[in-house]
């Protein structure tokens, strides 16, 4: 097994009685962490983008839920879990997309309603182990990718998926850590807009890792394509369906019809909690619309002629999947027999 490290920058630090969240909106100018110690304040950190990748959103929302046990319980007061539960409901309500949320919050759920007495030190053990078990499924998935990888010669990825969108290592980007430390490839990164992702956080933390990376616009990678440079495709997943479609950041649609125009595989690498065991295909996953505002310069918001069309992620067919790895296994091809599979190995 190739030598592997976890980042130093984390987007989560739990303190055991709060949690301190880095403000990915100011990277790589800055590295600032913001410290919540309520559900509310975790909640808005999710919405605002603050804290972002479905991993990661998942691992926050845990710590949301501690967060609220440890305000709100009370052996005198009965009412403690009608205040727990309406803080889960906000954190349910942060981001529609990632299906971790609503996967880490069912677990919170389950340890809240197995402890009639004190459920405070069992559910900030679940949060804990929620984001333990992120970190390892981050370094089996890079294990398994890079053996399907590591002989390629130029990777594309698109948005973040590092350690700053999970619980450290990474999904797509951890992958491609490990091919690297196998064989150096020619690793590309896409600006990834509105947010530049790719711009701001992945050449950040690969250049912390120093691993060479270059930066190109979202709309050259057809020519990069073209020009023979890129083998791999090598992408995260905000929900899996059961048959193998991918809902992810906005531009991996395109980039899979891209691929496919140009002989190029497609990777998915996600943690097994990013399948939704209740979607049977991506025609059923919400898209999250973000505002105008985030995509319309000031000048424009208050014309009545122009308006923005911002939706934050977009669904690829599993027919256009070469591989989606998860640390229960890898699905080839899955647009032959979905991922149901994995949800049973």
């Amino acid at each position: 097994m190739t030598s592997q490290k976890q980042s130093a920058v984390l987007a989560l630090q739990w303190t055991g009685n709060s949690l301190k969240v880095l403000d990915q909106r100011q990277l790589p100018d800055t590295i600032s962490y913001d410290e919540y110690t309520d559900a509310q304040g975790v909640a808005e950190a999710i919405a605002a983008m603050q804290v972002r990748g479905a991993p990661a959103i998942g691992i926050a929302a845990a710590y949301g839920v501690a967060l609220s046990v440890s305000r709100h319980y009370s052996v005198s007061d009965v009412t403690w879990r009608q205040r727990v539960w309406a803080d889960i409901a906000t954190l349910a309500g942060s981001r529609p997309t990632a299906v971790n949320l609503f996967w880490a919050l069912n677990r919170m759920k389950s340890v809240l309603d197995a402890h009639d007495n004190n459920p405070l030190p069992a559910i900030i053990a679940c949060a804990e182990k929620i984001h333990a078990d992120d970190l390892a499924a981050n370094h089996k998935m890079g294990e398994l990718g890079a053996d399907i990888i590591a002989n390629a010669n130029g990777i594309l990825t698109h948005c973040n998926t590092g350690s700053l969108a999970t619980g450290g290592y990474g999904t797509a980007l951890g992958v491609i850590r490990s091919a690297y430390a196998r064989n150096p490839v020619n690793i590309y990164a896409g600006e990834t807009r509105p947010w530049l992702q790719g711009q701001r956080l992945t050449v950040w933390e690969l250049a912390q890792d120093e691993i060479p990376v270059t930066l190109i616009a979202d709309s050259a990678a057809a020519w990069l394509m073209k020009s023979g440079k890129i083998d791999w495709v090598v992408v995260g997943a905000d929900r899996i369906a059961l048959n193998g479609d991918v809902a992810n950041k906005i531009g991996t649609y395109s980039l899979a019809v891209l691929a496919k125009q140009h002989d190029v595989k497609v990777m998915v690498v996600a943690p097994i909690s990013t399948i939704d065991r209740d979607m049977e295909s991506g025609e059923g996953i919400e898209i999250e619309q973000r505002k105008q505002g985030e995509l319309l310069p000031e000048c424009y918001l208050d014309n009545k002629f122009v308006k923005a069309w911002n939706p934050v992620f977009d669904v690829t067919p599993a027919g256009f999947i070469s591989a989606i790895v998860t640390e229960n296994g890898v699905a080839i091809n899955p647009g032959a027999k979905g991922v149901i599979g994995l949800l049973e190995a």
